[in-house]
């Protein structure tokens, strides 16, 4: 971590890198840099909200608008062109979701699995969040609908799950908060990834 660095108000963590958001909106990033990073764009200010993934990174603007930088694979920071009114950012392993004012989502970046790709007529969307080649949006009614790669059952929602109020998708699980403070987990296993420790309650 930079020295010194204060009056942040966010943090997020990408593969091997790190970015702040300080409290007059610039952007402090830092780590691994052989994609160029943690080269915060010359003169990005304004910011809102950050996110990081696999290699590159993601900032959202007060304008609602939304700036990329780092590796640039198959397009991973090639935000589509006059992308507006977003609301919330969040980037994956190889892709990025930016949620709209309007409650729909828009994609982009790497789509093997369709994980870029929203289902057809999904609205009313309040969170999103990118995992390693899937995504999970979260519904004003509190559910939640997951796409893109399966092998781990990763976009297999548990059946029934409501009362949701927060979101969080990783390496091939996710999980979600309840209203009541509980987490609920599913995807890949091993080391316990996707189940919670019994007990587990959150303040709601």
């Amino acid at each position: 971590m930079p020295a010194g660095l204060s009056n942040v108000t966010a943090v997020a963590a990408g593969l091997n890198h790190d970015l702040a958001l300080r409290s007059d909106g610039t952007v402090v990033a830092w780590g691994e840099n052989i994609n160029h990073q943690t080269n915060v764009p010359a003169g990005l200010s304004d910011v809102t909200a950050i996110s990081a993934g696999g290699g590159f990174c993601l900032a959202l603007k007060r304008d609602g608008t939304v700036v990329g930088w780092g590796l640039n694979g198959p397009d991973h920071v090639t935000v589509p062109a006059g992308l507006s009114g977003v609301i919330a950012i969040s980037a994956g392993f190889g892709h990025s979701l930016a949620l709209k004012r309007d409650g729909t989502i828009v994609g982009w970046g790497e789509n093997e699995f369709g994980q870029a790709s929203p289902p057809t007529g999904l609205s009313d969307v309040t969170a999103i969040a990118a995992g390693e080649f899937f995504s999970v949006a979260l519904k004003r009614d509190g559910t939640v609908v997951a796409w893109g790669d399966d092998l781990s059952n990763e976009s297999d929602v548990p059946a029934g799950l409501s009362g949701v109020t927060a979101i969080a998708a990783s390496n091939g699980f996710a999980l979600a908060r309840k209203s009541d403070g509980t987490v609920v987990g599913w995807g890949r296993g091993g080391i316990g990834k996707p189940t919670p420790p019994a007990g587990l309650i959150t303040r709601p």
